[in-house]
């Protein structure tokens, strides 16, 4: 897995934006101005919000994740040598529905749906 692959499919997805707002080389993935997923400068893999703090606990007990550094408990690391590609956009498409969820009805209705 890499960062070109995420950037691939997070670019696919309706409504998303990329950005780098602390600048030094992060890729912010945001829908209606919420981060959906985040590649940190240093390159480890792949950040996303999970449900709740419980299904980020249950993957990292699994090993099919670690805390993701800076962020809230909700959110995991999914580092690039543990996560086939299918796993990887399971996990991006789940923290995408997620934010898009929380967007306000009004936002939401301007988002095209995904296939």
């Amino acid at each position: 897995m890499s960062r070109e692959i995420v950037n691939r499919i997070c670019a696919a997805l309706p409504g998303a934006e990329v950005s780098d707002p602390w600048g030094g080389g992060h890729d912010a993935w945001k829908l209606g101005g919420k981060m959906f997923a985040c590649i940190g400068a240093m390159d480890l893999g792949v950040s996303v919000k999970t449900a709740d703090i419980e299904t980020a606990q249950f993957l990292i007990e699994m090993g099919r994740a670690e805390r993701a550094p800076y962020f809230h408990r909700s959110w995991i690391l999914v580092p690039w040598w543990l996560a086939e590609e299918d796993e990887l956009r399971d996990r991006l498409l789940a923290s995408y529905d997620l934010i898009r969820s929380k967007l306000p009805k009004k936002v939401q209705a301007t988002i095209a749906d995904r296939d």
